[in-house]
């Protein structure tokens, strides 16, 4: 006997009603939580989500925090200035120069601190606070050190640096080498936070995994490039994403090499995005322009947590 197919279509469940939803919301366990919630928001909207509003009015207006009511609407008149302003792009082309070079390389020199330090039976925990240190450590301290580091004649990586050849000048004071002096620094200061982070991907890995490598012949070289560095994945986007956010952010850096009260020296040569909209918001007193500064730096680090979401979504 064929069995009989049922062709009715499936029962539509209502949608529930406001009357229902609003007794949800108001159901014990569920007001005690957006109570928990509430001076969070109330917070944010304070302190973040009023400002960014504030901001992004700014922009579209000629307004000086000295005189704001003298404020006058322009439109994307801030905008379209922007683009045509080659400091700007100067300043972007740093911050990409330093997201090129600086990202990669501190990704890659914390994997290799992290994989040698996984191995470590005894003092793991001192090395790793070592290593760990400038990342807590006061940002002007550890430009200050740096620049002693780099300084002409004394500083000790400028005589070892002369011995192979390069020039005997303060880095931090000469257009060519300020770059390349920030991103050192920079790789110094956030190399030790990723170190952790790929030293917690590591825990995550079963031993059964290198044990199965050694026994199918796999040296340690094939170990590491055939099954760490596959399975730390996920863990190499998030460094990676995380770290360009980073550099797209920087400025407690630049500022702190500042001569004389002047963002970007020497003649502009480590400006960054921020210290760009920085200095034209409060040192040329620019309130609107650097508010629409500010949004472009804004929606760039929003298509890059974007990206990084996505990229971590499909690699989990």
């Amino acid at each position: 006997m064929t069995p009989k197919l049922d062709t009715r279509r499936p029962m539509i469940q209502p949608k529930p009603s406001l009357h229902s939803r609003l007794g949800r919301l108001g159901s014990s366990s569920t007001f005690v939580g957006y109570l928990f919630v509430a001076p969070i928001l109330i917070l944010m909207g304070i302190w973040f989500y009023y400002p960014l509003l504030q901001s992004f009015m700014y922009s579209f207006q000629d307004i000086s925090f000295l005189n704001p009511d003298a404020a006058k609407f322009i439109g994307f008149s801030n905008y379209i200035e922007i683009v045509k302003d080659k400091d700007f792009w100067t300043a972007l082309s740093h911050s990409a120069l330093l997201t090129v070079v600086a990202v990669p390389l501190q990704a890659l020199i914390a994997l290799v601190i992290a994989v040698n330090l996984n191995k470590v039976r005894r003092l793991k925990g001192v090395f790793r606070t070592l290593y760990y240190m400038p990342y807590i450590t006061s940002t002007i301290a550890v430009t200050t050190v740096f620049m002693y580091l780099f300084m002409q004649h004394d500083g000790i990586a400028t005589k070892a640096l002369t011995w192979l050849g390069f020039r005997d000048v303060s880095w931090y004071a000469d257009v060519k080498l300020a770059l390349p002096f920030l991103m050192i620094l920079t790789i110094w200061t956030y190399v030790g936070f990723y170190m952790v982070v790929y030293l917690g991907g590591l825990q995550t890995i079963p031993n059964d995994i290198y044990e199965a490598g050694r026994v199918d012949g796999a040296n340690g070289w094939q170990q590491f490039w055939k099954l760490t560095v596959p399975m730390l994945k996920p863990v190499t986007f998030l460094v990676i994403m995380s770290g360009i956010i980073n550099v797209m952010q920087l400025f407690d850096q630049p500022y702190a090499l500042a001569r004389n009260g002047s963002l970007g020296s020497p003649a502009g040569a480590t400006s960054t995005i921020v210290t760009y909209f920085y200095s034209q918001a409060f040192s040329y007193n620019r309130a609107g322009y650097g508010s629409a500064a500010a949004f472009i730096i804004f929606a760039i680090i929003i298509a890059l947590s974007m990206l990084q979401k996505r990229f971590v979504r499909e690699e989990i």
